[in-house]
């Protein structure tokens, strides 16, 4: 852990608190009509790492931002997240029967309600940014800009699509490379972008946070696959050893586990290394590169 940026760590709990009330004061209320899809909404969001948050958070500190500039962003990439697990555990995508350590969204409703969570949880993302008035209109449309990118074909959606067409059959490296960071990392790439965005930052300061985001990204996807080997259902969440049984390209199964390991702990540290030039040494994403990389789930 890194000695420097630990104070960050005792300010998780409020910032994971404000994010939570950030998301209630923005879903729908349970009893709005159609009350049992908006408590579908709720359930999917409920719980989990809030990772992606935590980035904006980061990255937003780590600029001099007051969290109010940083809370609909926070919301909007965790609104989008929630929305891709939903329709990821559908039979006709993972099919996948537990999530956060409960029943997956169509398990405790069912299909068609899951569908329609996703596509509320998904549009409710844009607008949270697009009725921010603790943003400029410049700096909301271009947060609603990075969003869709990171989100939409050319992004999280298109990983999606490639992963379903290459589970059976061995890819490349550089295929599960681009795979992931489709599916994976361009969502957590554009947590660093909409920090930068609400702090107008300057190009320099801008790449740097690129490319902390796509190390992450990659170091993050790394430790999924080594995690879906080596740790139990329990521990996880989720069904372990999906991947295995999907015959899927993972980055232990081209580069085994060890060498997998170092991989994403070299990541770590090229990501750490990037953000410390920046101005006041970014002790914030420092502090949470350190805490992903020591996750055990």
């Amino acid at each position: 852990m890194n000695p420097h940026s630990s104070a960050f760590g005792t300010r998780i709990p409020a910032y994971l608190d404000r994010l939570a009330q950030a998301l209630d004061r923005r879903l729908p209320a349970v009893d709005q009509d159609p009350a049992r899809l908006h408590q579908a909404m709720r359930y999917a969001c409920d719980g989990g790492k809030r990772l992606r948050a935590l980035l904006v958070y980061a990255a937003g500190e780590s600029l001099g931002l007051p969290a109010e500039r940083l809370d609909a962003p926070a919301c909007a990439v965790e609104l989008i997240h929630a929305y891709s697990l939903v329709h990821d555990d559908l039979p006709a995508m993972d099919d996948d029967d537990l999530r956060r350590g409960r029943p997956t969204v169509h398990k405790a409703y069912d299909e068609a309600t899951a569908i329609l969570v996703g596509d509320g949880l998904q549009t409710l993302a844009f607008a949270v940014l697009a009725d921010e008035p603790a943003l400029e209109p410049a700096q909301r449309l271009r947060m609603l800009s990075i969003l869709a990118r990171a989100s939409g074909s050319l992004g999280m959606v298109g990983g999606q699509a490639v992963d379903i067409a290459s589970e059976g059959r061995r890819i490349s490296l550089e295929e599960l490379q681009s795979l992931h960071a489709r599916k994976t990392g361009a969502l957590i790439l554009s947590a660093l972008q909409l920090a930068a965005a609400a702090a107008d930052a300057a190009a320099d300061v801008e790449r740097r946070l690129e490319t902390y985001g796509r190390h992450i990204g990659l170091a993050f996807q790394i430790q999924d696959d080594v995690l879906d080997e080596t740790a139990t259902t329990e521990v996880l969440g989720k069904t372990a050893g999906k991947d295995l049984a999907q015959h899927k390209s993972t980055y232990p199964s081209l580069l085994g586990l060890d060498t997998a390991r170092q991989r994403a702990a070299s990541l770590f540290e090229e990501a750490r290394a990037v953000v410390a030039a920046l101005p006041g040494g970014a002790a914030p994403l420092r502090w949470l590169a350190d805490h992903i990389e020591g996750r055990g789930h």
